[in-house]
C-alpha cells in the first residue's frame, strides 16, 4: 500500500522533470484573437469614427448640414477653377466640357442680351413722336437675332458632338450650351477655359 503510493509519487516527479526539460512551445501571437493586430493608423481612424458618431438626431442633422456646407464650398471653388472632381453633376464629364468650350470659343448675340435689354429699356422712356416705334423694332430685331443665333449654335454643336463623341450619351448638352450663351462671358460658371476663336 505504501509502496504503490511512493511509486506514484516517483512517476509524477519524473513526468514533471520531463515536462520541464522539454522546450516550451512558442505561442502564436494571433491565437487568442484570431486576427492580426490592426495598424496604428487604422486603429486611430476607427477610434475617431466611433468618437464622431452623432449621439442623437440633432447632432446628426448638424453634422449633415456641416457636410453639405463643405460640399457646396468645394463646388463653388470648382466652378471658379474648373476642378472636375467637385463640379456639380450637370457640369461634369467630357461632353459638357466640350459644350462649354464650343460656346466660349465664339461670340454669341445672346450673351449681350442683358446690356441690350437695359439700353432698350432706357430708350423706351424717351417719348418723342415715332421714337417708341423704333425702340420696339429694335427690341424685336434683338429677339430675332438671339433665336437665329441660338438655332445655328445648337445645330453646329449637335453636329460637332456626333463627330467628337459618337458613342457617348450627349442628351441635354445642346440645351446646356444654349443656356450658357445667355450669360455674359465673365459671369459664366464654370469659368471659360478657351479664348475667343480658339478651337475647342
Amino acid at each position: 500500500m505504501f509502496r504503490s503510493r511512493s511509486t506514484s509519487k516517483d512517476e509524477q516527479a519524473a513526468a514533471a522533470k520531463v515536462t520541464a526539460d522539454q522546450p516550451q512551445q512558442t505561442r502564436d501571437p494571433q491565437a487568442p484573437k484570431g486576427r492580426p493586430t490592426p495598424k496604428r493608423s487604422e486603429a486611430n481612424s476607427q477610434r475617431r469614427a466611433v468618437a464622431h458618431t452623432p449621439a442623437n438626431r440633432k447632432d446628426a442633422a448638424k453634422r449633415a448640414r456641416e457636410t453639405r456646407r463643405a460640399d457646396l464650398a468645394k463646388q463653388r471653388e470648382a466652378l471658379a477653377n474648373g476642378d472636375e472632381r467637385y463640379l456639380p453633376v450637370r457640369d461634369k464629364g467630357p461632353v459638357r466640357r466640350f459644350a462649354r468650350d464650343f460656346v466660349d470659343s465664339r461670340y454669341s448675340v445672346a450673351e449681350f442680351f442683358l446690356p441690350l435689354a437695359v439700353l432698350i429699356l432706357i430708350l423706351s422712356m424717351i417719348n418723342k413722336g415715332a421714337f417708341q416705334t423704333y425702340v420696339l423694332l429694335a427690341w424685336m430685331i434683338v429677339i430675332a437675332l438671339i433665336v437665329i443665333n441660338s438655332a445655328v449654335t445648337g445645330i453646329s454643336l449637335k453636329r460637332a458632338l456626333k463627330q467628337r463623341f459618337p458613342d457617348e450619351n450627349t442628351r441635354g448638352a445642346v440645351a446646356y450650351a444654349i443656356m450658357r450663351t445667355l450669360q455674359m462671358r465673365r459671369l459664366r460658371l464654370p469659368k471659360p477655359k478657351v479664348k475667343r476663336g480658339e478651337k475647342p
